[in-house]
């Protein structure tokens, strides 16, 4: 079943929120720019994450150094997972996040659906 548009927007928007909750609990030196629905982390070290949302695909997008990766919301586990890994989006930004700062942070708190 795809999402609607209503409840795709709603995801993003709560997904982008816990995000920017996350990094701002961390005490990482991070810069937070959220703007037209695009959420930007920028590192200390010059390393970037961007989550976009692509409406028409009903996915989330993350842009990092090793490429782009699409994530679809599945709606059973609650979790956005990769369309090609199936790794889960929290999974992949502690992953990131370890590789970009050394700090392992905990994103479980994505896969808590609250809407």
């Amino acid at each position: 079943m795809s999402l609607t548009e209503a409840r795709f927007h709603d995801l993003v928007d709560t997904t982008q929120e816990k995000l920017e909750d996350i990094f701002d609990d961390s005490g990482l030196d991070v810069d937070l720019e959220s703007s037209a629905g695009v959420l930007t982390v920028k590192f200390e070290s010059g390393q970037q994450l961007i989550f976009s949302r692509q409406e028409p695909l009903r996915q989330l997008w993350l842009a990092a150094r090793s490429g782009g990766v699409h994530f679809d919301y599945d709606e059973e586990s609650g979790k956005w997972q990769c369309d090609k890994s199936e790794e889960l989006l929290g999974e992949m930004l502690t992953r990131l996040v370890q590789e970009y700062t050394g700090t392992e942070l905990d994103f479980d708190e994505l896969g808590q659906d609250e809407i």
